[in-house]
């Protein structure tokens, strides 16, 4: 099927719609970059977190001095976590960035990796803020009990704006990717066309 111009639907479409491939590449490589160094700034912050533990070494043995506490266990592993859940979301990240932007990459190729790289990006902050809660637990427990719970109400802070600012847009991308498309609507007897 073809216009008077000899175009194919396809064609035509890709014609009509040059400027949206080119807006919407802009604002992806612009969302990767700032997204990229967010999660290259946690990775770093949690990869050092690893070598300055809670309370030190033993200069005797060489081994954590907190070792044997069931807080210093969580603390390893939310720090673990954040680590590779950051370093996870730059790879998406970087994949979109690399990407070749082509009329086919923004149905499913970009779409998914912006959901996994904001996914696991949000989950690194999480797990991040809970490295520093279960750090200040460990460092204040002895003698300021009292002052953990505050903090730890605190540090969820940044993580529930964090959410409640890029869950709409994640809806809406999965949606828009995974969702029923405009030839799957129900017709008024409830069937699909």
């Amino acid at each position: 099927m073809r216009n008077l111009s000899h175009d194919t639907p396809r064609t035509l479409f890709t014609k009509e719609h040059r400027g949206l491939v080119e807006e919407g590449e802009k604002w992806m490589k612009e969302t990767a970059t700032s997204c990229t160094v967010v999660a290259a700034l946690i990775a770093t912050i949690m990869f050092s977190a690893l070598f300055t533990l809670p309370g030190g070494f033993d200069q005797y043995t060489g081994l954590p001095i907190f070792l044997h506490r069931s807080s210093f266990i969580a603390y390893i592993v939310s720090d673990a976590v954040s680590l590779f859940s950051s370093t996870s979301s730059m790879l998406m990240f970087l994949g979109m960035l690399t990407s070749r932007y082509r009329e086919e990459d923004f149905l499913r190729s970009l779409p998914m990796k912006l959901i996994i790289g904001l996914s696991t990006l949000f989950f690194s902050m999480a797990t991040m803020m809970m490295t520093f809660g279960v750090a200040l637990m460990i460092f204040l427990k002895e003698r300021f009990d009292w002052v953990s719970f505050p903090i730890m109400l605190l540090a969820s802070v940044p993580v529930t704006l964090f959410a409640l600012l890029q869950f709409p847009l994640l809806v809406d991308i999965f949606l828009s990717t995974y969702g029923p498309g405009i030839f799957d609507k129900p017709n008024k007897r409830g069937r699909f066309l």
